[in-house]
């Protein structure tokens, strides 16, 4: 036998190797998923996070047949949970409900993250997508952006605004805003956007940049007065509230978007499974209300599609960390 038919029949070469290893994997995802899968949620129970979590349970245990299952994972702005599913095993059966916090703003400005939300994982699909909005008290004297930007520059620092600690997305919304409207607030840190908005439902603070599922209600109720939101476009959530650049900021938007990532390496035909099964579920009218009731819109998209995406809004918060000066190492 020669030395190259004996490294045919032993080694297989590179190309025997991966002959031998598709087939395995092909049916790997043939059979996935044969055992529970963990969705974990690198926040509490309950919060804007956690509820298009529990929606993707639902979509996606009865047409796998499998229990899914939800595990929140709070701690580090999200890092702590992110870091969970970056190292688990690349097999499908480890989740991650991501949102822009803890796939694009802490891993920008943090030093100590522990993880990259470009390599460390696999997209799935984008769930969900909206965007921060400014609200001050209804008592307050700001009633439209510019008379809340002209304060602010005639008396630095002394508009100051409620956030979710260093680093998340509700800090970041506030800086990119300073940065546009040059402008200067004083930032005050709060556990959750729910403690930033009571603060400003108290007057304990002035305003806030909050995600519109959480501010939503509240400003529909006349209890917060919304200045403007950091979206592209108006929404029909709110359509008498103008974007950042109608009422005179440009490029300030701060989008606000959940989904399914896996661990880097999970083979992709149990991504493709998984991400179909998302879109069709989200394509459902029941599923199409539940996440309008969030303040939120669905959005079916590719792997490929939220690949890019999460890379963008990455890159767009780095920028926005560097011009800001926030740097922040105790993620």
């Amino acid at each position: 036998m020669s030395w190259n038919t004996r490294r045919d029949v032993l080694g297989l070469g590179w190309g025997g190797a991966l002959s031998l290893a598709l087939p395995n994997i092909a049916r790997a995802a043939e059979e996935y998923p044969s055992k529970p899968i963990k969705i974990i949620v690198a926040a509490s129970a309950g919060g804007p996070t956690d509820v298009p979590a529990r929606l993707a349970s639902q979509i996606l245990a009865p047409k796998f047949g499998q229990p899914v299952v939800v595990e929140n994972r709070p701690g580090a702005g999200g890092a702590l949970g992110a870091r969970v599913v970056a190292t688990s095993p690349p097999d499908g059966y480890t989740l991650l409900a991501g949102n822009t916090s803890t796939l694009a703003a802490i891993p920008a400005v943090s030093v100590s993250a522990g993880y990259d939300p470009v390599k460390d994982f696999a997209p799935i699909v984008r769930i969900t997508e909206g965007f921060q909005v400014l609200v001050v008290h209804p008592d307050s004297p700001w009633k439209t952006l510019k008379s809340f930007i002209d304060y602010a520059k005639a008396n630095p620092g002394k508009i100051n605004y409620g956030h979710t600690g260093p680093g998340g997305l509700p800090n970041l919304a506030g800086e990119i805003f300073m940065l546009r409207s040059g402008t200067k607030l004083a930032a005050i840190s709060y556990r959750s956007g729910g403690e930033s908005s009571t603060a400003v439902l108290s007057k304990a603070v002035d305003a806030t940049f909050e995600n519109i599922a959480i501010l939503r209600g509240l400003i529909q109720q006349g209890k917060l007065r919304a200045l403007a939101v950091q979206n592209k476009a108006r929404t029909p959530l709110l359509p008498d509230v103008p974007t950042m650049a109608e009422a005179g900021v440009p490029d300030c938007e701060a989008n606000t978007f959940f989904g399914l990532v896996a661990p880097a390496g999970t083979p992709a035909a149990i991504i493709k499974r998984i991400s179909d099964t998302m879109n069709a579920g989200l394509a459902s009218e029941e599923i199409q209300k539940s996440i309008t009731a969030l303040g939120s819109e669905a959005k079916a998209n590719s792997p490929q599609e939220f690949a890019a995406y999460i890379a963008a809004q990455h890159k767009k918060w780095v920028e926005v960390g560097k011009a800001a000066g926030v740097r922040i190492n105790d993620a």
